[in-house]
């Protein structure tokens, strides 16, 4: 079976993953929103719009309000990979994503998260 490029996922897919990750670390939904929420511009509303119409992340980013104007400020590695040198645009997004969850999961304050 062939793999799913990255713009063909599901945000919906892969929300529930993202849920586990930060719940199974002690912090909550809500504080996955609150990210979610910064980087993109969603509200949880939007959210959950984005979830139940199970949207692309192509899609997701591509109907997002307003990505926030610090994710240049979002560096590390994710997947062994840093996220400031990823060319793709759609495929940057996602993985500035990432960074922000595995962030929340490591238990880092919402603060410098949300740098």
């Amino acid at each position: 079976m062939a793999r799913k490029a990255i713009c063909e996922w599901q945000f919906a897919e892969i929300y529930p993953m993202y849920v586990q990750k930060v719940e199974k670390k002690g912090r909550s939904k809500a504080d996955l929103h609150t990210v979610i929420t910064w980087l993109t511009g969603y509200d949880d509303a939007g959210l959950d719009d984005q979830i139940a119409r199970c949207t692309t992340f192509e899609q997701f980013f591509d109907e997002a309000p307003q990505l926030n104007a610090n994710v240049g400020a979002i560096k590390g590695l994710i997947c062994g990979i840093r996220v400031e040198h990823i060319e793709d645009p759609l495929t940057q997004k996602i993985r500035w994503l990432d960074k922000l969850v595995d962030e929340l999961a490591r238990g880092k304050k919402m603060e410098s998260i949300l740098r």
